[in-house]
């Protein structure tokens, strides 16, 4: 600091020292210890992904979201009045058609999968401990391992990952849920066990991790998946591996959240996340280590919009 200060003996110290540790702030100026060396080494994996992948990982991080008038129906209908809502399905009208038979859902699984919506109230009754424990092993556990001669153990889960290296973390934030106290834990799947990471967790905190989504800070937990990159990266060195991260973590998504609906729960799942502050909160480094989803579940209400529109469409 000294030296750079003396480069410029007509500025303003006090102007020079503030532009000084705003670069740093920034990462555009490092100090140079050899501790920097170590924090380097975080990019590395990072480098046969780049540009392409790592550009929009990180230029996509920690947006700015705006809650406007089309998060309301009143906003969606001025907004279609004004841009029209694209078609949501393909036809070909003129080609020859092959008219398919809708078979009755009378089984369970078929049930499961039409009832699942995103519910956005909750009971606000304390989750019973057994539902989240299904939750957990049926969405994220370890069902078993597989020994590939030469390489190590690989996990078999209930979601596809692409060369079965599950890059995919969970942290749990508890509310109100019977016997487990609120706080932030990271789930060991290998395990099946919840590790506390932190003690206390506050409405107000899940909203904030939420950008802001207040009406989910209602449930039961928040689940946060992370993503560990490191482990796809030692196969794939292609870019285009990140979309097979992006997809597993869309797998798990689902699997949970039929999971839930099959509990008779109310899951959600949502991508308006407040990156780091979350990654702050669960102590990861957000370059090796990203959180890329959130999704959580609580008791279904008695009455409100989603379940009254579920029963109506059952």
């Amino acid at each position: 600091m000294d030296e750079l200060l003396k480069k410029f003996p007509d500025q303003n110290p006090v102007d020079l020292r503030g532009g000084i540790r705003r670069l740093l702030n920034n990462s555009l100026l490092e100090r140079r210890r050899k501790e920097n060396n170590k924090g380097r080494g975080r990019w590395e994996n990072w480098v046969p992904w780049a540009p392409s992948a790592s550009f929009f990982h990180f230029s996509t991080k920690n947006a700015n979201y705006v809650f406007g008038l089309a998060e309301n129906l009143s906003g969606l209908k001025k907004l279609a009045d004004e841009d029209p809502l694209p078609e949501l399905t393909k036809k070909y009208p003129h080609k020859s058609a092959l008219q398919l038979k809708c078979h009755p859902v009378e089984l369970e699984f078929p049930r499961v999968l039409v009832q699942r919506r995103t519910w956005r109230e909750f009971s606000g009754k304390s989750l019973a401990r057994e539902g989240l424990e299904q939750l957990l092993w049926l969405s994220l556990g370890v069902q078993g391992w597989v020994d590939v001669p030469g390489v190590g153990s690989l996990a078999l889960t209930t979601s596809p990952s692409g060369g079965a290296l599950d890059p995919i973390e969970a942290y749990v934030c508890v509310r109100n849920v019977k016997g487990v106290g609120a706080g932030i834990y990271h789930y060991d799947s290998a395990n099946h066990r919840l590790e506390l990471l932190r003690k206390g967790l506050r409405k107000q905190e899940i909203a904030r991790f939420l950008a802001g989504q207040e009406y989910f800070s209602g449930a039961a937990f928040v689940i946060f998946l992370a993503a560990v990159f490191a482990r796809t990266q030692w196969k794939y060195e292609h870019p285009r591996a990140y979309r097979a991260v992006l997809a597993e973590v869309g797998h798990v998504c689902q699997t949970f959240c039929l999971t839930a609906t099959w509990l008779g729960l109310a899951p959600f799942c949502t991508m308006a996340l407040a990156d780091t502050k979350i990654e702050n909160a669960l102590k990861i480094d957000g370059v090796g280590e990203s959180v890329l989803y959130a999704m959580g579940a609580g008791e279904r209400p008695p009455r409100g919009a989603t379940a009254e529109r579920l029963r109506r469409r059952e």
